[in-house]
């Protein structure tokens, strides 16, 4: 049984909906990047954004791989799909780390 990284996302959204809040939620719209004038999308809507887009690109080249395998795709567009993919994950997998070491650094604070 293979889980995607949708699956995940999903099924981590899905938890946190079941938890009761900790705190009291802010409006989606207080949610803002402190260096845009407001309207920008939360962090949450950039990861999903990003998980989304990675899964598009590793779709993309296992199509390719599949129609190469078949013998009716270019090995180019093999090599360039697998690239783009690579690429993908690696930023998800960067951005995945540096919000783990925050968070670790946050809980090491002393109060």
């Amino acid at each position: 049984m293979s889980i995607g990284m949708l699956d995940a996302a999903s099924a981590y959204g899905r938890s946190l909906n079941a938890l009761p809040p900790m705190m009291p939620s802010l409006p989606e719209e207080s949610v803002v990047s402190p260096a845009s004038g407001g309207g920008a999308p939360s962090f949450g809507t950039m990861v999903e954004t990003m998980v989304g887009e990675a899964s598009n690109s590793l779709r993309e080249a296992e199509t390719a791989s599949a129609k190469q395998v078949a013998g009716k795709g270019d090995l180019v567009d093999v090599v360039t799909a697998i690239g783009a993919a690579e690429t993908a994950l690696d930023t998800v997998v960067a951005v995945r780390d540096r919000v783990v070491g925050a968070y670790n650094e946050i809980m090491h604070m002393q109060i």
